[in-house]
């Protein structure tokens, strides 16, 4: 009598894994070539709004300026300063504006090379780093008419301060700038520690050297050398480096 041997069944093969095709050279091109084309249409968009609203934006700009010197006039000397003020207002008005596309338009080209766990991030770096930035800006500003007052004060009474537009809005769109990126520094080392750059116990060894400098940076970066602006950016940057370590390590888990 013969017995049929049962064969164990056959799992069928796995399927194939699918792997994303590399992106060639010409192709990283490509891709930059139209990023920066959007971005550049933001920030050309965001100009043509700013040069509509130019009265309206140097008015508020000149707030710092009135509070520290109660005038309301800045005094040009070259016929072709109002037109150049006119397009660096609608400029800067246009930076700002086209700054939420131009973070997502960074974010976007630099994630083909995440994993998917970090480009679930891009929302909260967008976010987050807008919100910092703004605030960063928005504390400059608020500074500002305490640096004016130093500024002012600090040549003596013998000076009488007239400010030109170009000069002006230089130190104000400076200021503002420089605390906004700054303020960008926690959302930097979070994102260190996320793709295992540095860790928070690196992070937490270096602290004072870290304190040091950014006192000495902020010295440096800061254009009006007053104490209130050193202080105003410096001391955030210190918390922001703590808070930076604790988010970090608690991502990480």
């Amino acid at each position: 009598m013969s017995t049929a041997v049962l064969e164990p069944p056959v799992s069928p093969p796995p399927p194939p894994k699918l792997t994303l095709p590399e992106m060639s050279i010409v192709g990283h091109l490509t891709e930059l070539r139209r990023r920066l084309v959007i971005c550049a249409s933001a920030v050309a968009g965001g100009g043509l709004v700013g040069f509509i609203l130019y009265s309206r934006i140097l008015h508020f700009l000149l707030g710092p300026y009135v509070s520290a010197t109660g005038s309301s006039k800045l005094f040009i000397t070259d016929p072709l300063e109002g037109f150049a003020t006119r397009l660096k207002v609608a400029g800067y008005a246009g930076l700002v504006l086209a700054m939420p596309v131009l973070l997502w338009q960074l974010w976007r080209f630099v994630t083909p090379a995440l994993h998917r766990r970090e480009r679930r991030m891009a929302v909260p770096f967008v976010i987050s780093a807008l919100l910092l930035f703004a605030f960063g800006a928005a504390l400059a500003f608020f500074t500002l008419p305490k640096a004016l007052e130093f500024l002012v004060q600090i040549g003596g009474d013998n000076l009488e301060t007239i400010f030109s537009p170009s000069a002006y809005l230089g130190l104000v769109t400076f200021m503002m700038v420089a605390f906004g990126l700054a303020f960008e520094f926690p959302v930097v080392l979070v994102f260190l520690q996320l793709v295992g750059i540095v860790s928070s116990r690196r992070l937490r060894s270096w602290r004072r050297y870290t304190v040091v400098g950014i006192f000495v940076f902020v010295a440096v970066a800061t254009p009006s050398q007053d104490p209130y602006s050193l202080f105003a950016l410096a001391v955030p940057m210190c918390f922001f480096y703590e808070a930076a370590i604790v988010a970090g390590r608690l991502l990480k888990r």
